[in-house]
């Protein structure tokens, strides 16, 4: 198998979770993505069965002023991978976002349309789309709210070690409360990812931990488990003033994984103690 991106968050927890794997990891200094010639020379030179895309621009906001930059990551790399993946007969695994529903109030199913509403999100929705135009044998996943123990190489940091520090600082800070989605702990997607790609059933799939929270609510979540106390207050999502739209509603329907007999994961709130714990933030009591 031929890891691309493989120095991001979720990278690095397939790297030392999928253990029954022979995985070559490459990360952007050793392939870049964008280039067809350097993705087409990494798979002929190793051969792998399975070409996992986790190259991405993540930088929202930056996508908005860098569409260009964004596109040939997110989706010109992702039709590079997939190419590449025909040329040496294996198939390929695309991770993909939840910011691709753009509208909805309700968990959004595997199957609907999608309504992506700035650069990053029509970005990776594009990449959707040419996996697909490319090659059958390809499995397109869209995660949320991704956290994982490596931190995420193109953010530098993620949400959760953001407000632990925030609140170890005394700081009084706000967390948008109106944007709706399911945190995800890497280490628990990069199992899932596993028990997926074993089944062999190609297609387009959600793989978020269960339930639903704002990012105030997930704020306040680690800080409670952590033991901080902390002055973090709702904020709207008009009052941030990002750059970039964000979808109000994104929680993800995993509908597809009970009809192939795959159990769904963990909530978000066990997935987030887990993870404090494996960080030193809690206790495992």
């Amino acid at each position: 198998m031929l890891l691309l991106g493989a120095a991001g968050q979720l990278g690095q927890d397939i790297r030392r979770r999928w253990t029954g794997h022979e995985i070559t990891t490459l990360a952007h200094a050793d392939c870049d993505v964008r280039d067809r010639d350097q993705v087409l020379a990494a798979t002929q030179r190793h051969m792998p069965d399975l070409v996992m895309d986790n190259a991405a621009y993540v930088r929202v906001d930056d996508a908005e002023r860098e569409p260009l930059e964004a596109f040939a990551v997110n989706a010109e790399g992702a039709r590079h991978a997939a190419e590449a993946a025909v040329e040496c007969g294996a198939s390929i695994l695309y991770v993909s976002t939840d910011y691709v529903f753009g509208r909805g109030d309700q968990p959004h199913q595997e199957d609907e349309a999608v309504h992506p509403q700035g650069a990053y999100a029509l970005t990776k929705a594009a990449g959707e789309a040419l996996i697909r135009e490319t090659t059958p044998r390809h499995f397109v996943v869209r995660s949320s709210g991704l956290y994982g123990v490596a931190g995420s190489s193109g953010k530098g940091g993620n949400f959760v070690e953001t407000m632990l520090r925030f609140g170890r600082e005394g700081r009084a800070w706000k967390v948008v409360a109106d944007q709706v989605l399911t945190p995800t702990y890497t280490a628990d997607l990069a199992d899932k990812l596993e028990e997926l790609v074993s089944s062999g059933a190609y297609g387009t799939y959600h793989l978020t931990n269960a339930g639903e929270c704002s990012w105030l609510e997930f704020a306040r979540a680690a800080l409670d488990i952590a033991g901080i106390e902390a002055d973090v207050s709702p904020t709207t999502t008009e009052e941030w003033g990002a750059p970039a739209p964000r979808p109000a509603y994104s929680v993800l329907a995993n509908s597809k994984l009970g009809v192939l007999g795959i159990e769904p994961m963990r909530h978000w709130r066990d997935a987030l103690r887990v993870y404090l714990v494996e960080k030193g933030h809690a206790s495992a009591r």
